[in-house]
């Protein structure tokens, strides 16, 4: 799954960025668990945990695409919605004045890249038990 993995490698480096991001929040409030009330740490914490709730699920899709051989088009399109979506997604919703427009074209984005890669899986499942 050569274009799943691309797009999974590509995306991993945003996943340690975020992750980072919490780290130094948590040792700057001196907060372990929780928020501790800390707005930063919370915006943080909540970018960070919604790229792991949709990220892994796309990528999940894509891979069981791409081993129903769809399309490279098909792949390279919920690959390339996948990446900027969370890359939009991630920098709107991370500024202390949230920027609406960015984050939501980065959840369109997103939902777009799912979107493309289950209609893929259906209609190559169906054809797998149809043709």
């Amino acid at each position: 799954m050569p274009i799943t993995a691309l797009f999974a490698g590509l995306l991993a480096p945003l996943y340690i960025l975020l992750a980072l991001r919490v780290s130094a929040a948590r040792r700057s409030a001196k907060v372990a668990l929780g928020d501790g009330g800390d707005k930063d740490l919370a915006r943080r914490k909540r970018v960070h945990a919604n790229f792991a709730e949709y990220t892994p699920f796309a990528l999940v899709l894509m891979g069981l695409a791409e081993s129903l051989r769809a399309s490279p088009t098909t792949l390279y399109a919920a690959g390339v919605c996948l990446l900027a979506g969370r890359l939009l997604h991630a920098f709107g919703v991370s500024q202390a004045n949230e920027i609406i427009f960015i984050r939501t074209l980065g959840m369109m984005l997103t939902v777009s890249a799912i979107a493309i890669a289950a209609l893929a899986c259906i209609s190559l499942g169906l054809g797998v038990h149809l043709g």
